[in-house]
């Protein structure tokens, strides 16, 4: 079988290696198809500080399931399946205490271990999660975005009934605000500095579309939800521009959730969250209810995936993806590598 290897920055090769067996307690899984996010394009530009050479990448997956090691139960072979991508220890204080997404000695599948960019993949039949029949395999390789999503949203507590305001139209950030809708939020609100991001978020339900090149955020958010501004504020975009937005327009006693990775160091207004008693939280990946979750909204039409997807390429044109992301970043959300083609 193939199996694709990052072997330095922007470097991709594709080496033969034999279909590996499924061990006791595993099950092996025929790949069929990838999302490119946002984590994998600062890999292939050398700019994860966490990420080694070479590496075979790969954690947003669908496959099916192809053979089953002894003592696995709850699989059958055929079944639609994706793979939660984390390598936890399950001894620290967090995997102990049901937190294991915060496992101090956290790995994730396509950065500190083997991805699952190959045709076959054998992996711990735990980590395996049941799609239902009727999903499409392209929502089955998204689900570990909603998850992060789902997550996010979960750490401000119940929604329902909620103002919300995501800061960024990214995949993650249209994923929040529709997560956000599909638990029970009342409005929501997504601001952008791109057009055409903000055009997507509104096809995929968002209330209220800002551009804040255009317009003021602290007048946005009087203007969309009335005094009492937003409940919550999620930053998916990261950046002193976006936090310092929230913070000094966020209605007093309010909550704000970081979802995305900060850009570089923050500088940021702690005076004003101090004197306004905001509550800054954040949000670190998901766990297997996050998952129970995301595919429920989906199977139930509260989640819309494909207006999200942007492009496919075969498994083999695996650079020229990456090279078709830098050329057109601002319009593109979503990239599916086919693994079988």
């Amino acid at each position: 079988m193939l199996q694709q290897v990052m072997t330095a920055p922007g470097k991709i090769e594709f080496q033969e290696i034999p279909v590996p067996q499924p061990q006791p307690g595993e099950a092996l899984i025929q790949i069929m198809k990838i999302g490119i996010c946002g984590s994998d394009i600062h890999v292939y530009h050398g700019e994860h500080p966490f990420t080694s050479y070479p590496v075979t990448q790969g954690h947003e997956v669908s496959g099916v399931v192809h053979a089953l090691g002894t003592g696995v139960t709850g699989l059958t072979v055929g079944q639609k399946v994706t793979i939660q991508p984390q390598v936890v220890c399950g001894a620290c204080y967090p995997c102990r205490h049901g937190k294991y997404n915060l496992c101090e000695n956290l790995k994730v599948m396509g950065f500190q271990t083997t991805g699952v960019a190959s045709q076959y993949f054998a992996v711990d039949a735990a980590k395996v999660t049941p799609l239902p029949e009727s999903m499409d395999l392209d929502e089955g390789a998204m689900i570990e975005p909603l998850a992060v999503a789902v997550h996010a949203v979960r750490r401000a507590g119940d929604v329902a009934g909620q103002d919300i305001c995501v800061l960024g139209a990214g995949p993650i950030g249209i994923l929040v605000a529709q997560a956000a809708k599909g638990m029970g939020a009342r409005r929501v609100m997504v601001t952008d500095v791109s057009g055409l991001r903000l055009e997507k978020a509104k096809e995929c339900g968002a209330d209220f579309c800002v551009n804040t090149k255009e317009k003021d955020f602290g007048a946005a958010l009087v203007e969309c939800f009335g005094p009492d501004k937003a409940d919550v504020i999620y930053d998916c975009a990261g950046n002193n521009t976006t936090m310092g937005q929230a913070i000094a327009h966020a209605r007093k006693g309010s909550a704000l959730i970081l979802v995305a990775v900060f850009a570089g160091m923050a500088s940021v207004d702690l005076a004003v969250l101090n004197d306004h008693e905001l509550d800054l939280n954040t949000s670190m990946m998901y766990r297997t209810e996050d998952y129970a979750e995301a595919i429920s909204l989906v199977n139930q039409g509260k989640v819309q995936l494909k207006p999200l997807i942007s492009k496919y390429f075969a498994f083999k044109d695996y650079l020229e993806a990456y090279r078709y992301i830098d050329a057109n970043r601002e319009s593109t959300m979503k990239v599916i590598i086919n693994v079988q083609e």
